[in-house]
């Protein structure tokens, strides 16, 4: 029989997602579904999910075909009527064991349509459960889902409309899953969500991120490396600011969602930061902790955005000292403020983000010129590659164990990865 087959697309959240959706199935002993687990965040990563729909249905005939993610939570219909589609799931529904014991029923012969779905209003969702999944020998490095939601609505953004108002798991629920993760083998655990610097505002008695970092490093000193997902910085408070810049065990690594580098875009983008806010936090950082790595998402080419606008941006890339980034294009959402603006050629976008790209892989090439013949601490996730602790991916020649954290001496870099030799 053909084995499952589990597509991601997306945020690193729904790369944890889908590895819990990979534990019910084993627990279910479900059998030849193919599951791909969607993105919303552009107009263009729901095109791709509709391509990705036809390519796995044929190559996959005979498979049950189940949508599910971002994209499906917000146009169900749409999936239900391809023909290729035999079951969507909601992003409630798809973390719901009872919806697996459903497809394990469907697929043992009970009563089903197919192009159907399994799916309720995620704006009434007020509570998180805790999702404990099952680390293979293998894994080394395990995301987990602390918070999920967002109150926020940036002018350009639907992803609240698909994962919901903010809402976290509770301190002890999050403490008990690392605990099990390190026992399992983990050496690093990544805490991600969809707005994790919202993470502990909702609970009965009110925290911060910074506390959650502070509890896990405090007592879980098991775990050798934690690695915090991306954030909105104004939004970092004060003791998070702290350990990161004095915490070895927090990875210095962040990833910032910057959006723009000019005021009125950000204001007209509805965010909650001025490009001064995001130099002066990327300064506190560099300044405590020269070794940290910023990474940052921006949007090219926002309703409005002139040449000095574009201009903002591309300086404020330097002033925060960002070494690499994720550029979108700006796609207009149906139903968002920012698809009513004015909006700016197709063309000049690309243009503005293939602008935005050539510098990032300029600063890129830069940062990994700087670590040849260093000495980097190296995470091993395969038998050839792992990562440092600022997230530059390492490849070097076999004898590294898996999950051994190595020394290595960088010796070059190729195609955006760095080569390293263990030092004996």
């Amino acid at each position: 029989m053909q084995e499952n087959i589990f597509k991601t697309f997306g945020c690193r959240l729904n790369i944890f997602e889908t590895e819990v959706i990979r534990s019910f199935v084993e627990e279910q002993n479900l059998r030849n579904v193919v599951i791909l687990n969607t993105c919303a965040v552009t107009t263009e990563a729901e095109r791709k999910a509709k391509r990705e729909v036809q390519k796995l249905r044929n190559n996959n005939p005979s498979s049950f075909l189940i949508v599910t993610g971002c994209a499906a939570q917000l146009n169900p219909s749409f999936f239900q009527k391809m023909r290729e589609v035999d079951l969507v799931l909601g992003n409630v529904e798809k973390l719901s064991r009872d919806s697996w014991i459903k497809v394990k029923g469907f697929q043992s012969g009970e009563k089903h349509s197919l192009n159907t779905r399994l799916l309720t209003d995620i704006m009434r969702s007020t509570k998180l459960k805790p999702k404990t999944i099952q680390p293979s020998q293998t894994k080394t490095r395990a995301f987990i889902g602390i918070q999920n939601g967002c109150d926020h609505r940036c002018t350009f953004c639907v992803i609240p409309y698909a994962r919901g108002n903010s809402r976290s798991l509770t301190l002890k629920q999050i403490k008990e899953q690392i605990e099990h993760l390190v026992s399992s083998g983990v050496k690093e655990v990544v805490l991600t969500g969809v707005d994790i610097t919202a993470w502990g505002a909702d609970l009965p008695n009110p925290k911060k991120l910074g506390d959650l970092v502070e509890c896990i490093l405090k007592f879980i000193p098991g775990l050798p490396r934690l690695r915090i997902s991306s954030i909105d910085s104004v939004e970092a408070d004060t003791k998070l600011i702290k350990l990161l810049c004095e915490e070895e065990r927090l990875m210095p690594h962040l990833h910032l969602s910057l959006q723009s580098g000019d005021n009125l875009i950000l204001k007209r983008m509805k965010r909650r930061h001025s490009r001064e806010d995001a130099i002066e936090f990327c300064s506190v950082l560099k300044k405590a902790r020269p070794e940290i790595t910023l990474s940052a998402d921006l949007i090219a080419g926002f309703p409005t955005e002139d040449e000095e606008m574009f201009k903002n941006t591309v300086e404020v890339i330097d002033e925060c000292k960002i070494d690499w980034l994720h550029v979108f294009p700006f796609s207009p959402r149906p139903g968002t403020p920012a698809a009513k603006m004015p909006q700016i050629s197709r063309s000049i976008i690309e243009e503005r983000a293939a602008q935005l790209r050539d510098i990032s892989q300029t600063k890129l090439n830069q940062l990994l010129d700087h670590k040849i013949d260093s000495i980097q601490s190296v995470l091993v996730e395969t038998n050839l590659k792992g990562f440092t602790k600022d997230f530059n991916k390492v490849t070097f020649p076999e004898g590294p164990k898996i999950g051994e954290i190595v020394e290595m001496r960088i010796k070059s870099h190729e195609k955006n990865e760095l080569f390293g030799l263990p030092i004996s």
